[in-house]
């Protein structure tokens, strides 16, 4: 049994410094692989909604970019450009990543096997999101066309609002 929690982990951010995900221990947080030219991209102002929404109240919206479907190209600068001049994204976004196959990082391996969706584990599509708890487990993962307004009511739990 993996008793590892997201706080174990670590990741890059989109500035290239490496950050220990151990610091969002006591917040929950919705962590999101996304895509500057998907179908689904609109959702960045709803994710951002939601960051600006309860950051306040100790959640974060955790940005993971990877172009591993082909919708996301050109580097992590041009990413952070996208975000933030077109979706007014504030919320931390990470390096460009695998999120599936042997160059996903451990993390993402992790969240998978925590909660495997309908692919048996694997990320169907950008926009894949898991709420996770401020203790560091999965509580629950959303696919792709979920949009971000429909999953506040879960956030709120996690906050203890409801």
């Amino acid at each position: 049994m993996d008793d590892r929690t997201f706080h174990d982990f670590s990741a890059t951010s989109i500035d290239g410094e490496p950050v220990d995900l151990g610091a969002y221990r006591g917040r929950p947080v919705l962590v999101v692989n996304t895509a500057t030219q998907c179908a689904f991209t609109p959702q960045l102002r709803g994710l951002q909604e939601l960051h600006e929404r309860f950051s306040a109240l100790g959640f974060s919206v955790l940005g993971f970019p990877s172009d591993q479907f082909h919708q996301d190209p050109g580097s992590d600068e041009d990413t952070r450009e996208t975000c933030t001049s077109q979706f007014s994204v504030t919320f931390p976004l990470f390096a460009k990543t695998d999120v599936n196959g042997p160059d996903a990082p451990p993390m993402w391996r992790w969240l998978c096997a925590q909660r495997p969706g309908v692919m048996g584990g694997r990320i169907a599509w950008n926009f894949t999101k898991f709420l996770v708890s401020a203790d560091g487990h999965v509580v629950r993962r959303f696919a792709p066309p979920v949009p971000p307004t429909r999953i506040a009511r879960r956030i709120e739990a996690e906050l203890a609002l409801r």
